[in-house]
């Protein structure tokens, strides 16, 4: 009876201690962890304001105790309650190799589960493998360390609190999109909800987009650390369309003291400091394209919002390209070209009614005197049948047809590769955000015979993302080579920059 109450005694003066780490992480790790007598953790030095603070000599790398001491920081200025629901936390980590990201989750993990009662979290990483044998493999090591590991059961996919396995706990799942729903229906109304996504960049959005729905109460929390692989999806729009909800970080690999230098500088000698290579594995900093990416970012950030001379591209056939939606989330979209110049003419939600959309795109081919419109097939049939009885000569293109071009596996490639030389010869495009995601989106697959193939719709939203719709339209405007209907190739450019005078009107 005496060793019980020596326990418990034991376990409450433990519980007033975490309770004063609640809004210092730092501390916590510093506290939780033996330092002082368990050589394998013996890795890297305290440094400056935080050896004198800790009176340590070991613990967490510099830009480890910067991230913890913010992520206290915003606890703190969030102040929870324990009943109204506060903002989320959301950090994310873009790093070279090797600098203990894996570690950091599993500090991160152990702090929320010992400082936060009825905490529930999910960790995931870009593989199973990934998953299971560094990023849990570590969120393990490091509980089994904690100074109240006693608390918990330490599973091969989950870990809980001995008294209450349903309500405090974290869970590893795996990231496949398939499995996106698993995601669903976390909630601590009282306490925190957390999110661990290691790898982040490969973890595909629709991931991200479930996890969302359990930020909304209680402290809800969400990390993301990565290599920067991939220049598109929810990981990289962390620094870009999303950096106002973000805290982010970019991690050089050769500012941290676990890795080898003396490897890195030989990276650098053979690759280049500019080559993409050495930018995701070494600087932390996402590449110009990814590996895989058909066109590259560059050449689409430096068409947005360009200004062109009229003279430029009015010499130039004005063709018109449609991309019917293909399921309730796609768009109808209508774009234009003209020459280096294009402009989207209209985007709707899915709309089946073929015959209204042809009216407008019938008034859209007459307001722009367009020389050819191209209607893609796969669910552009009804909208070109209509037309027909209009009186129209709209061309149905099959994306999945032979390609022209040798060098290209189908129609699809073909008209890819002509807008991507397109863009590099110096095009117009709108300054969309949507436009720009769509033009970088699809990813090329390897073949044996050296063709251009690009992966199929099914395959982006896979890995969560969605159908190109916008630029679909715009690259069925390469789809065949088209003259100007007027023999004098001027009057129908002239209408589209001044309608009000054609100096070639009414002449045979």
């Amino acid at each position: 009876m005496l060793v019980i109450n020596e326990q418990i005694n034991v376990d409450y003066e433990l519980a007033q201690d975490m309770s004063q780490f609640y809004a210092d992480p730092l501390g916590f790790v510093i506290y939780a962890f033996p330092w002082t007598s368990d050589k394998s953790i013996q890795v890297c030095e305290l440094k400056g304001k935080w050896k004198k603070k800790y009176n340590s000599i070991y613990g967490p790398d510099e830009w480890a105790c910067e991230f913890l001491e913010d992520l206290g920081k915003a606890v703190k200025d969030r102040g929870f309650d324990g009943h109204q629901a506060v903002d989320a936390i959301r950090m994310a980590v873009s790093s070279g190799h090797g600098i203990g990201k894996s570690a950091m989750t599993g500090w991160i993990n152990t702090w929320i589960q010992c400082t936060r009662p009825f905490s529930q979290g999910t960790v995931t990483a870009n593989t199973f493998q990934q998953l299971e044998t560094k990023t849990w493999a570590q969120i393990k090591k490091w509980m089994k360390l904690c100074v109240a590991s006693h608390w918990f059961t330490i599973g091969a996919s989950r870990i809980y609190h001995n008294d209450y396995p349903e309500q405090w706990f974290c869970s590893a799942q795996t990231c496949r999109e398939e499995n996106s729903e698993s995601f669903a229906g976390q909630h601590a109304v009282n306490s925190t909800s957390y999110y661990i996504n290691d790898e982040a960049s490969a973890i595909p959005d629709s991931i991200f987009e479930v996890q969302e729905g359990g930020l909304t109460d209680g402290e809800p929390m969400q990390f993301s650390f990565g290599n920067p692989t991939r220049n598109t999806g929810r990981f990289r729009e962390c620094w870009r369309k999303f950096r106002h909800r973000w805290e982010t970080y970019k991690i050089d690999s050769r500012n941290v003291q676990i890795t080898n230098k003396n490897f890195l500088k030989e990276m650098i000698s053979d690759y280049g400091l500019d080559s993409d290579t050495v930018k995701v594995r070494i600087l932390g900093e996402f590449p110009k394209s990814s590996v895989k990416q058909f066109i590259n970012e560059g050449d689409v950030e430096e068409c947005k919002g360009r200004s062109l001379r009229k003279p430029s591209y009015q010499f130039a056939p004005i063709v018109i390209g449609v991309d019917p939606a293909w399921s309730g989330d796609d768009e109808f979209v209508i774009y234009m070209r003209q020459g280096l110049f294009s402009k989207m003419l209209g985007v709707w939600e899915k709309n089946d009614n073929d015959i209204e959309m042809a009216n407008i795109l019938a008034r859209l081919e007459d307001d722009y005197d367009a020389d050819a419109v191209h209607i893609d097939g796969g669910f552009g049939t009804g909208v070109a049948s209509a037309g027909k009885t209009m009186g129209r000569n709209w061309q149905i293109i099959w994306f999945s047809s032979k390609s022209p071009d040798p060098g290209c596996l189908n129609l699809r490639a073909h008209m890819w590769n002509e807008m991507r030389v397109w863009l590099k010869n110096g095009a117009c495009i709108p300054n969309d955000d949507i436009l720009h995601t769509d033009l970088i989106g699809p990813e090329t697959k390897p073949r044996l015979d050296g063709k251009i193939q690009l992966e199929a719709k099914e395959d982006m939203k896979r890995r969560g993302i969605p159908s190109p719709n916008r630029a679909d339209a715009l690259a069925l405007t390469f789809a065949m080579p088209v003259v100007s209907k007027d023999p004098k190739g001027i009057s129908h450019r002239v209408k589209l920059v001044q309608h009000d005078f054609d100096p070639y009107k009414g002449e045979n």
